[in-house]
């Protein structure tokens, strides 16, 4: 079976240098199963989204069974053996992109962590089982850490979600700023919308905070990759935050801000 090297690819490929062969394919297979089911749901090519969702979710059921039958899920099964796979990693991940196919509303920022918990925390936590990082500490690292990079998403992508007819933003915060999620898609109130996102930002600062003090507790080398995602999608948010919060320009870093990302991770692994 041909190797999967998207990870040499990636703006992260640095992270997986010091990882054995076997952990870097797994979390290759991985990722390339999260960004399909994101490509499902956000790209207008897939003409029948919900249909190939509910192939995956019984793909992922014929995993454990066995009975694979594509080329990508027949990979992933070898991981799950190997890495004692659990089948909510992929089922839950499945059942936040049917929260987007439906357009779910969040009403508060505790209705917001569950979808938060499907999309990003548990990518987190397969992550960690690959690195055979377990237990209380990775379990809050994941959580942390996870809900930090999918709330920067959240305030990044405020108008690529709004063409897709979708709203993250919890609708209390909205509330307390006079706004309603028709306001955000429509764009109105801009300087409004940006009090809100500003309110996630500090939440999402608190978050990457807290995940930094609990990699410290954890094998260096195994949180490299961690630290690389925290430190490129913290520079990511310090970009938006710097930018005024403007909801209807999406702020993405350049590849030299990315490598100072990558190279802040690296100073904070080996030289913290």
């Amino acid at each position: 079976m041909p190797e999967n090297k998207s990870y040499k690819k990636s703006s992260f490929g640095p992270a997986f240098l010091f990882l054995p062969k076997r952990r870097k394919v797994a979390l290759a297979n991985y990722y390339e199963f999260c960004r399909l089911m994101d490509d499902i749901v956000d790209e207008p090519t897939v003409a029948e989204p919900g249909k190939a969702l509910d192939f995956w979710r019984e793909e992922i059921n014929r995993i454990f069974k066995d009975e694979a039958q594509t080329p990508l899920s027949k990979q992933l099964a070898l991981d799950v053996k190997e890495f004692h796979l659990t089948k909510d990693r992929f089922l839950l991940l499945i059942e936040g992109m049917f929260a987007d196919l439906q357009g779910k509303r969040y009403g508060s920022l505790q209705e917001l962590e569950w979808y938060l918990y499907r999309v990003a925390v548990i990518v987190g936590l397969t992550t960690l089982d690959i690195l055979d990082v377990q237990g209380p500490q990775a379990e809050k690292l994941a959580k942390d850490l996870g809900g930090a990079v999918q709330l920067t998403n959240i305030i990044r992508d405020v108008s690529t979600d709004v063409e897709l007819g979708r709203v993250y933003l919890p609708e209390d915060l909205l509330m307390q700023e006079g706004l309603t999620r028709e306001d955000i898609l429509a764009g109105r109130e801009t300087e409004k919308t940006a009090k809100v996102l500003k309110k996630l930002a500090e939440l999402a600062e608190k978050l990457y905070a807290r995940a930094e003090r609990q990699m410290k507790q954890l094998p260096r080398l195994k949180m490299l990759p961690c630290r690389m995602m925290a430190c490129v999608y913290a520079k990511n948010l310090a970009k938006i935050k710097a930018g005024g919060f403007k909801a209807s320009n999406p702020i993405k870093l350049t590849k030299r801000e990315k490598l100072q990302g990558v190279l802040c991770a690296w100073k904070n692994t080996f030289f913290a």
